[in-house]
């Protein structure tokens, strides 16, 4: 089983899931296990997808292009925030637990 952390690093602006820095879910082999206790949003999984499976797959953040390492990547979610949306856009980090 391979399991990848996602992690909120930064929020720019204001989230409408309401995320924070510091909150953080499981992603295992190909599913979001049951009793993780936050919100996952549709547009930031959307974002995470293509590049999230290849990772989960044993593919190199490095050679993706998206982290400094083979084991970490960096991704964010496609709202651009203000003055475009009332919204703003997160970074999250994906590690490779396995």
């Amino acid at each position: 089983m391979v399991r990848v952390r996602v992690t909120v690093v930064d929020v720019k602006g204001y989230c409408a899931a309401g995320y924070k820095p510091g909150d953080s879910f499981i992603v295992e082999d190909y599913y979001i296990p049951p009793g993780q206790k936050v919100r996952i949003c549709l547009h930031a999984l959307n974002s995470m997808l293509t590049l999230l499976m290849p990772f989960l797959k044993g593919v190199s953040a490095r050679k993706l292009g998206i982290g400094p390492t083979d084991n970490v990547a960096y991704l964010q979610c496609p709202d651009p925030g203000k003055p475009y949306t009332d919204g703003g856009t997160v970074v999250f980090k994906l590690e490779r637990l396995d």
